[in-house]
């Protein structure tokens, strides 16, 4: 794979790779409407294939925020076409990675010296590359290492990515006035996080030692020596992306294990922590030869607090949800509904809301749920296409609900979706067992 020697970290060079970016795009679509007046059964398909590709060859090199939000992207399956969900999946774990100098001298600067001063064994080819970062293998003491290295100047782009994409996002989701500025402020400050390793670090190591108990569970060992604010250096854990081993495995009991220990390492950290790793695609999590469940990443920690954790899982109570008066009051109370609402807009977002929750509840109703459910599934899909052709939505003021949804939404959609990889069978409240041995 071609290397990089040189990422763009100048506002104007970032800007001006994103409107080449666009440009192409537009040129996508001008051959696609062109083709469709001589064909016009023509569908979208090729039109979404070629403008997947142009959008992610122009983030690919950039790297950041701008393709972590390919990557986020990518997890929208009943949202996204099919064409970009392939594409942009590429940014978990697969795209040009920085060459062996530009990686010697990020070393130099955060840990002062070169990576062959510090390891045993060092390979200078990195064996994965992501959106922020870049794994490398190396050895020390007799111990197999990964080396995580942040892409130069990720962490000072972020700002300046953002505001770029910003009138985009406020098209698009039909943001109005200044509430709207919560969501970007953020969706900042966890990407400013997610590049600060020595953060990373000690979240790593508090949530492996707090969920030890859960079994068919794995994490690794972090060295704080060999780390820094922009290196990281863990064990070596061997294994396969959960996306490649989804893509082979055919022994149901594997996945339910695999499904089962998933799903109480979320609940336990949500219930008992009340914080979340907050970044649930495949590229985070291995598995192992024994079908435990490996977590390599926890630079997107989400903190879950009691004001929004209480009236959120409380509206996944059918009691709750199905009771007209403390429904309506959940709502104002997670910011769904507002005291500026018309009277239409709170009839409207309440139904809307209703029926949402009604569906992606479900697997909290009871005690086992089969996220193998493609009728389940298909809902979901269905209801993802109704509310993206629905011309009343994109009228409505999409300032909607606390500024902490974003993340914790992601995080379920997140899960849903690995569980619904593996076809995962799931005993939902088997997590509380963990819960009381923690007390």
């Amino acid at each position: 794979m071609k290397t990089l020697d040189k990422i763009p970290t100048h506002k104007i060079e970032r800007a001006g790779q994103l409107v080449k970016t666009g440009l192409k795009v537009g040129g996508n679509y001008i051959a696609y409407y062109g083709e469709k007046v001589i064909n016009p059964g023509l569908t979208k398909d090729k039109l979404n294939e070629n403008n997947a590709e142009d959008i992610y060859d122009g983030l690919k090199n950039l790297k950041g925020s701008a393709l972590k939000v390919a990557q986020m992207l990518s997890m929208e399956k009943n949202i996204m076409p099919k064409a970009y969900v392939e594409k942009f999946s590429l940014a978990q774990f697969s795209v040009p990675p920085l060459s062996a100098p530009l990686v010697r001298k990020t070393f130099k600067n955060y840990l002062g010296k070169y990576p062959e001063q510090l390891y045993d064994s060092f390979t200078p080819d990195s064996i994965n590359a992501a959106s922020i970062g870049q794994v490398h293998k190396a050895a020390k003491d007799g111990k197999n290492l990964a080396v995580k290295i942040q892409y130069p100047g990720v962490a000072e782009s972020i700002s300046s990515d953002l505001a770029i994409v910003k009138p985009f996002a406020i098209k698009m989701f039909n943001l109005q006035g200044k509430d709207s500025e919560k969501y970007f402020k953020e969706v900042e400050h966890k990407l400013l996080e997610e590049t600060d390793y020595e953060l990373e670090l000690k979240q790593g190591q508090y949530i492996a030692e707090a969920c030890s108990a859960i079994p068919h569970l794995r994490f690794p060992k972090y060295y704080k020596e060999l780390s820094s604010q922009r290196i990281l250096t863990m064990d070596w854990m061997e294994g396969e992306h959960l996306s490649e081993f989804t893509a082979h495995n055919t022994n149901r009991e594997k996945g339910d294990q695999l499904g089962q220990a998933m799903w109480d390492f979320y609940m336990y950290q949500m219930h008992v922590l009340r914080q979340v790793h907050a970044d649930p695609h495949p590229g985070n999590f291995l598995v192992d030869e024994n079908a435990h469940l490996i977590a390599i990443d926890f630079g997107c920690i989400k903190q879950v607090p009691e004001e929004f954790y209480k009236p959120y899982f409380e509206l996944a109570q059918p009691e709750v949800i199905n009771n007209p008066q403390l429904f309506h009051e959940k709502l104002f109370e997670l910011e769904i509904l507002r005291a500026d609402d018309s009277p239409k807009e709170i009839a409207y977002f309440t139904q809307l809301f209703h029926q949402l929750l009604s569906l992606f509840t479900q697997p909290f109703h009871g005690d086992f749920f089969d996220f193998s459910d493609e009728i389940f599934f298909g809902k979901i899909a269905k209801m993802g296409e109704e509310f993206s052709k629905d011309t009343q939505l994109r009228k409505m003021n999409g300032n909607r609900g606390s500024k902490h949804f974003l993340y914790i939404n992601r995080t379920f959609f997140g899960l849903y979706n690995l569980l619904h990889d593996l076809k995962a069978r799931v005993h939902t409240k088997d997590f509380e067992k963990y819960c009381i041995s923690s007390m």
